[in-house]
């Protein structure tokens, strides 16, 4: 009777919830619903408590003064979202060594398309806000969400074609570079010089022990986190840029080549084959230790760097995300005087930015790439796929609203910044959904 309800759990319970967790929209799914949940919570009764959680501040005490003291959605943006740009760093990292960017030649068209896809719509909200200290909000419309513009790509399934997927993966990851270059140069307060180069030599160390052929994961956590993080953290740098910069030195080969790895698993399978086995359901405590040795040649046979990513992708896509979801998504609709959103053209700024900047950019940078001779379309991605991928990539939620929480201190301009960031996430994503589908 009891193995018959864990057969059911497992086959009812478990087995779909790891389908899901392994599917490429899930991450966009929860995240969708983490900022319904915060929206519900921001004009519910509990929205006061919803805030006053968020500002909670806490910290560390050192020679009887406060230590990196920061409120919860402090702790969150410049903690927690470190781990989701940590694992950007990690991913460009990939399709640098062997991926979509390995070869520059082939990837001109999204390239060009997220460069000019950045630039319009930064251009467009300049002009809606020329002046100080809105136009300080420029950033907020170069960027797309790839959670949410593939989760999209997902559920259309075969609608789409391959070469329309790794168009659009491309220039959302051309896209993250350059958010992460925009923070590093514009959004940065007054930098101390000494901790920054704490921080660099912490990187250099790591890059040395690299060089040395180090590759355990420990020690690079250990010295990233305790070291470049926290450096990089006091000098006023953004904490998240020392994340992506940890990333670029993390090994990318592995202690064991895949060649001494296929022959050190055939001998093992061998030893295990020839040992004698017994009438019992437990293995003998020779066939363990093989199967041991199994396990820790397996893992040493994966480059720390695709073992960080494949571990921490899940963290960051159904904890952290869903987390600054919750902490900045919740915008108060109660009782707000709409003076706080048309008293300046911020919001407007981003709905024309995103909605209409981003797919102008895009189109026009395919076109003008294919006339100029630089890139070609495949014959699959036709004017009406790359015109409906440019409308996914008006999906900026994540990274817009990171960079308005950096952009803006006022209230106000957060507020009005979000809306815009809601309005053109929805609507681009809405219609490119629709043409599409089609």
């Amino acid at each position: 009777m009891r193995s018959h309800y864990q057969r059911a759990l497992k086959n009812h319970l478990a087995i779909p919830f790891v389908r899901f967790i392994n599917q490429e929209r899930s991450g966009g799914i929860v995240l969708a619903l983490a900022v319904i949940a915060a929206l519900a919570l921001a004009n519910s009764p509990l929205r006061d408590e919803y805030n006053r959680f968020f500002d909670y501040h806490f910290g560390f005490m050192f020679n009887g003064k406060p230590f990196l003291n920061f409120s919860v959605a402090h702790w969150i943006n410049d903690g927690f979202m470190s781990m989701f740009f940590f694992v950007v760093g990690l991913e460009l990292k990939s399709e640098f060594i062997g991926g979509e960017l390995r070869d520059i030649r082939k990837v001109t068209l999204p390239v060009a398309a997220a460069l000019l896809g950045m630039v319009v719509p930064a251009v467009l909200y300049l002009l809606l806000n020329g002046s100080a200290p809105a136009a300080n909000g420029w950033g907020i419309p170069m960027a797309t969400d790839i959670a949410f513009a593939l989760a999209v790509v997902y559920m259309l399934g075969d609608r789409v074609p391959i070469s329309a997927k790794v168009f659009l993966t491309t220039l959302a990851i051309v896209d993250d570079i350059g958010a992460v270059l925009v923070i590093a140069l514009f959004y940065t307060s007054e930098i101390s010089f000494a901790n920054l180069a704490v921080g660099f030599a912490v990187l250099g160390v790591m890059f040395l022990a690299n060089r040395l052929g180090v590759k355990n994961v420990v020690f690079y956590g250990l010295l990233g986190i305790g070291g470049v993080w926290l450096a990089f953290l006091m000098s006023g740098i953004h904490a998240t840029i020392a994340a992506v910069l940890a990333a670029m030195v993390i090994p990318a080969d592995s202690r064991i080549p895949e060649t001494a790895f296929i022959a050190r698993i055939k001998r093992h399978v061998r030893l295990f084959e020839n040992m004698e086995g017994n009438d019992v359901r437990t293995l003998e405590p020779g066939q363990v230790d093989i199967l041991s040795k199994v396990s820790a040649d397996t893992i040493h046979a994966v480059p720390p760097l695709q073992r960080l990513e494949h571990g921490l992708h899940p963290w960051v896509s159904f904890v952290v995300m869903p987390m600054f979801a919750l902490a900045n998504a919740g915008v108060s609709f109660v009782d707000m005087d709409m003076s706080a959103i048309t008293g300046s053209h911020v919001a407007a700024g981003v709905l024309v930015g995103l909605l209409v900047g981003k797919p102008l950019g895009i189109a026009a940078a395919v076109w003008l790439t294919e006339k100029t001779g630089l890139g070609t379309r495949s014959r699959s991605l036709t004017w009406r796929r790359v015109v409906g991928l440019s409308f996914l990539a008006s999906i900026g939620f994540t990274m817009s609203m990171f960079v308005t929480m950096l952009a803006f201190d006022d209230m106000a301009f957060q507020v009005q910044a979000k809306v815009g960031i809601f309005a053109a996430s929805i609507l681009g994503g809405v219609t490119g959904y629709l043409i599409l589908r089609k």
